[in-house]
């Protein structure tokens, strides 16, 4: 976790179904679950964004899940 310029915070993720690491960039103060296509392969996933207003994480899945 990166954090960012404006309360936003970088993450990297991999991609469930092609492996590519990807950066997502969410406000720190986000959390909830939505969809995210993968930048490199195209196939969407669900990002789940967890935060208590310090920190955030990122957790990803396929949709299938």
């Amino acid at each position: 976790m990166n954090d960012g310029v404006d309360g936003l915070v970088s993450h990297e993720a991999t991609c469930p179904y092609c492996g590519e690491v990807v950066e997502i960039v969410v406000e720190s103060d986000v959390g909830g679950e939505m969809v995210w296509d993968c930048e490199v392969c195209c196939r969407p996933w669900s990002v789940i964004v967890e935060s208590d207003g310090d920190e955030s994480s990122v957790m990803v899945r396929t949709l299938e899940d």
